[in-house]
């Protein structure tokens, strides 16, 4: 994946954020501490905002370009959104709320079947359940399930793990690299989590006040401390887990 943002800018109340940054990679990770501006640009990519200025263009396709008073509306974006709440609807199944909004195919024209996420993410056993029978992981898998069958062609996800206890987090996360692995979706990953940088992204966004301070494979990020205001062991345990 391609990603450019060309002279992006958003205001909102004392927040401001500016960026003009071009990368490439399978997971983009965009990364720093809350109030950084990481949900706020992945809402711009997704639609859900739009800059007062800039452009937003995606593998050669422009999803955004205020100069020309172009936006392509949030639904024929192509984009499966997991937000930081899963917005899973709790009256529905698990099977109702996997397969709402689900499509044939994606943009691309390739399809992402049914058995295959099911299997993938390991909830077979769960379909007929109800969300509040579920537990914090589980729900977890549910949303990227909807996410994925939704046939999108970028995936983005904002702090998916965040709620999580770090036992269970190490759980979840091969199960995001099988959708990386499996699916070959590509995806913005936003997170504060150093471990989660290392073990799925392959370049990161750093942002710091609305500003991208560094961009590069994750490892040479962690070695740029005086930048990121990051300590060498912040890590604190097993990145490849």
């Amino acid at each position: 994946m391609k990603l450019r943002l060309k002279n992006l800018h958003l205001v909102q109340g004392p927040f401001e954020l500016r960026m003009d940054l071009e990368t490439t990679g399978d997971v983009i990770g965009i990364f720093g501490k809350s109030g950084a501006g990481k949900t706020s640009l992945l809402e711009l990519v997704a639609g859900l905002r739009q800059p007062q200025t800039g452009r937003i263009e995606i593998d050669g396709t422009v999803l955004t370009d205020r100069a020309r008073g172009f936006s392509i509306p949030l639904e024929r974006r192509g984009v499966g959104y997991v937000p930081q709440d899963l917005a899973l609807f709790p009256h529905l199944s698990v099977l109702k709320n996997v397969t709402y909004g689900k499509s044939a195919t994606n943009s691309s024209g390739v399809k992402i079947s049914f058995d295959h996420v099911i299997e993938v993410l390991e909830i077979e056993t769960l379909l007929e359940r109800s969300i509040g029978q579920l537990s914090g992981g589980q729900k977890q898998r549910v949303a990227f399930a909807r996410a994925l069958l939704a046939q999108p062609r970028l995936l983005l996800l904002d702090e998916p793990l965040a709620s999580l206890d770090h036992e269970l987090k190490l759980k979840i996360i091969p199960y995001l690299g099988r959708i990386r692995d499996e699916f070959h979706l590509p995806m913005l990953y936003v997170t504060h989590a150093p471990d989660e940088v290392v073990a799925l992204c392959d370049q990161v966004l750093v942002l710091q006040e609305g500003r991208c301070v560094h961009l590069s494979p994750p490892l040479e990020i962690f070695e740029a401390t005086t930048s990121m205001a990051l300590k060498p062991g912040i890590l604190g345990e097993n990145p490849n887990a």
